[in-house]
């Protein structure tokens, strides 16, 4: 999986939080994790999306993820979900 997949997704979201809400709530396909972020802001986002066997694809720059995603700034984690 890659950017281009996040980039023309229908549906996502940006962000730890709201991605932390997504894998809980079942609508996550695929978590997006950047290398350069904070591991505590990271870690529990990598260890729900194992916990429900979803694929962690790891971006090397939050500012990559976050221009994948259409926002000027950089993100910790993003997600695709489902349609």
């Amino acid at each position: 999986m890659t950017l281009d997949a996040l980039k023309e997704a229908p549906k996502r979201v940006v962000g730890a939080h709201q991605t932390a809400k997504a894998i809980a709530r079942g609508r996550a396909v695929v978590v997006f994790v950047s290398r350069d972020a904070a591991r505590r802001i990271t870690e529990p986002v990598v260890r729900a999306a194992e916990e429900r066997g979803l694929p962690v694809v790891e971006v090397e720059t939050g500012r990559e993820l976050g221009r994948a995603c259409g926002i000027a700034v950089g993100a910790a984690a993003a997600a695709i979900l489902r349609s």
